[in-house]
């Protein structure tokens, strides 16, 4: 009888679940591999996976040559010595604060050109979903290390300090001056690669113990299923090294006094 009666709210809740999207006419969308089972996964879907070019040069440097890129390149320099004596060899919560922190730029940039594209009825060269794929990139980065570390709740705390703070200062700074935002998170995807280097360096030392990749990262980068969390972090850098070019390109494109609706986005390039 006790069993009867658990199971009438459950039906009840399911029949007003199918109300809902049957009334509002929004069915929820069935997705399935290539194979024809199940996709499993909410956050993205299979043709938003992707193979990471591992052959993109690490050591590129854009070489601070003027007042303002000097100011971002020190600005950045400066930036990691806190994080460096809070997290020293616990790379898995830094590549944590890391993400929340780089899944940020994309989306302020994106979200500024599509109220300025709004506002003087122009198109955007592409840039807006180029800003917004390199966010949803980065946000991809931090679930997939979620799945691999366990931040202690200081952890948590910095980093929700941490994205209040960078949020509002660089919503203000790219208001400012987008070259030298772009700049900036130029040389923050630098500071990535070495971070990421290091993170690679610990586990080849053994260090940090080599376990088996997440799947949600298998799926994400198509990695084969054997693939473990050293994989990860060669085509998590690969991708910051991708951020790198576009935010420099980016600045570039500015600092040469045009605007970025003018030159064509790296949609896709990851």
């Amino acid at each position: 009888k006790n069993h009867a009666s658990n199971a009438a709210p459950a039906a009840d809740s399911t029949k007003e679940a199918k109300e809902i999207v049957s009334y509002w006419g929004v069915p929820p969308v069935k997705v399935v591999n290539k194979d024809g089972t199940v996709w499993k996964w909410d956050c993205f879907r299979p043709w938003e996976t992707y193979q990471a070019d591992l052959s993109i040069d690490l050591k590129k440097h854009h070489v601070p040559l003027n007042l303002l890129d000097k100011l971002a390149y020190w600005m950045v320099k400066a930036l990691r010595v806190p994080t460096d004596l809070f997290f020293q060899k616990r790379y898995g919560c830094r590549a944590m604060m890391l993400e929340t922190v780089a899944a940020v730029p994309g989306m302020v940039g994106g979200m500024l050109l599509h109220c300025k594209s709004l506002r003087r009825f122009e198109q955007s060269g592409g840039w807006i979903k180029s800003l917004l794929e390199e966010a949803e990139n980065e946000r991809m980065h931090l679930m997939t290390f979620m799945e691999v570390t366990k931040p202690r709740w200081y952890d948590r705390a910095l980093v929700i300090s941490v994205q209040a703070v960078f949020f509002n200062a660089y919503f203000l700074g790219y208001m400012i001056s987008p070259k030298f935002a772009h700049r900036v998170v130029g040389y923050l995807e630098e500071e990535a690669i070495h971070s990421y280097t290091e993170f690679l360096n610990e586990l080849d030392k053994g260090n940090i113990k080599n376990v088996p990749a997440p799947a949600i990262a298998i799926d994400y980068w198509q990695l084969p299923p054997n693939s473990t969390l050293r994989d990860v972090v060669m085509v998590v850098r690969a991708d910051e090294a991708h951020h790198r070019d576009v935010n420099h390109f980016a600045s570039d494109v500015h600092f040469h006094g045009r605007e970025l609706k003018d030159v064509s986005a790296p949609v896709g390039y990851h």
